[in-house]
């Protein structure tokens, strides 16, 4: 279970992001936390347990890969001491290539994904990490060449998540288990970016997974 008095990173692009507010230098814990994912887990953990002094951070910035994501985790999450950091991140580092081919290729991608997790096992020794696969439904922006990219991402992701020892929390089959029911625009409804429903799904397999194995 998660620690009483830990605080929570949330980590990645808009997907994370979701129009959270960014006026203050230092943003206050546990309010702005956007209107996805992060904030719903915020919620349902603060309600459930408003005893134990949980405190969450939303530093996720749209429009984020890999590489902007590492330059600057020193000052987003390494300097925050959190005791549990949350990562989705690999969707733009494919789609920004298709868009402003400007985006970053599988291997390049893992290792600066496996850069990221060095860098803060070796400054937070006692930090649990939990990485978040991406995901995608083909429809809106979605291209049919995207699929392959997308699937070695996630194998990527999961193999580091094996190699360190983390979380893994799996989203892409859920989506497309929940798509066959309703037609993919329902959860996603450019492909990338979850709906209302979409963030309340992740936001439950997030919880699932992590109240279940954080330590």
């Amino acid at each position: 279970m998660i620690k009483n008095n830990s605080l929570v990173l949330f980590q990645g692009d808009s997907i994370t992001d979701c129009q959270r507010r960014k006026e203050w230098e230092e943003p206050i814990r546990n309010r702005e936390m956007g209107d996805g994912y992060p904030r719903l887990i915020t919620a349902d953990l603060r309600a459930r347990r408003p005893q134990d002094s949980l405190d969450f951070l939303n530093r996720g910035i749209s429009g984020n890969r890999i590489v902007d994501l590492y330059a600057r985790w020193k000052a987003d999450a390494l300097n925050l001491r959190p005791d549990i950091i949350s990562i989705l991140i690999g969707v733009n580092d494919t789609w920004h290539d298709s868009k402003h081919s400007n985006g970053v290729e599988p291997d390049r991608f893992e290792t600066v994904y496996r850069m990221l997790l060095e860098w803060t096992v070796k400054v937070l020794p006692g930090v649990r990490l939990v990485l978040m696969e991406p995901f995608v439904l083909p429809c809106g922006e979605v291209r049919p060449d995207w699929i392959p990219e997308m699937d070695e991402r996630r194998g990527i992701i999961k193999r580091l998540s094996a190699e360190f020892d983390t979380l893994f929390v799996p989203l892409q089959d859920m989506f497309k288990e929940k798509a066959a029911l309703t037609g993919p625009e329902y959860w996603l409804p450019d492909g990338v970016h979850p709906s209302a429903a979409g963030h309340r799904i992740i936001a439950d397999r997030w919880l699932e997974t992590v109240t279940a194995g954080a330590e």
